[in-house]
């Protein structure tokens, strides 16, 4: 189909995400997972910034998929993904790319979650994140992720990126992620999780 496959029969994708540090990580989970049977194509670099006004993290995934799907013709695949932390009533949710106001830095962000957190000694948190890929044909395949953690006390780390470095998984080696390898953090984070879900249903739809 039109928008769909490559001429070897692969499944064409566009990468419909904007920022680069996530583009990498889907091109990452998704090559571990589909090798060969997937091409994964780069956003175009004239592509217009999507508007992520979506309530919830699954609006944003597909407001972003959709609109590089109507902009290229080919089925895109994006994600959305959020921090909650309890003691701030599951701030900053959504917006955590914009926790502290359009434009905002990684640090900016992590500096105001930090500065909230101040004095709290609950520090409970989680990452969710939902995957979708947009076909031409109306079709979607949506896939959701989760992982269990606390907010650390200060940044460690200088990997992964985001919340990263203050953020360590309940089911991890008590280190943020910012401080482990790739493959390490990728086994439990959100994202590793609702790709490798995401996958599962791309396999499913290409047999």
């Amino acid at each position: 189909m039109s928008g769909v496959s490559d001429a070897r029969g692969r499944l064409r994708l566009v990468l419909a995400s904007a920022n680069p540090d996530k583009a990498e990580e889907i091109r990452q989970l998704l090559g571990e997972q589909l090798g060969e049977s997937v091409e994964l194509l780069e956003r175009p670099a004239d592509a217009p910034d999507v508007v992520e006004d979506g309530e919830t993290l699954e609006d944003n995934a597909r407001l972003k998929a959709r609109a590089l799907l109507q902009l290229t013709g080919t089925a895109a695949v994006a994600d959305d993904s959020g921090l909650e932390v309890d003691a701030l009533g599951g701030a900053p949710g959504v917006r955590s790319a914009r926790y502290a106001g359009e434009g905002s830095t990684y640090g900016d962000n992590v500096a105001k979650l930090l500065a909230a957190l101040a004095g709290e000694q609950h520090r409970s948190a989680r990452f969710r994140t939902v995957a979708l890929v947009a076909f031409p044909d109306g079709e979607e395949l949506v896939a959701h992720g989760a992982v269990e953690g606390r907010i650390a006390l200060e940044p460690h780390g200088a990997g992964g990126f985001g919340y990263d470095p203050v953020f360590v998984a309940l089911e991890g080696n008590g280190q943020t992620f910012g401080e482990l390898d790739s493959a390490d953090k990728h086994a439990l984070s959100a994202r590793g999780r609702a790709f490798r879900d995401l996958a599962e249903k791309l396999t499913a739809r290409l047999t």
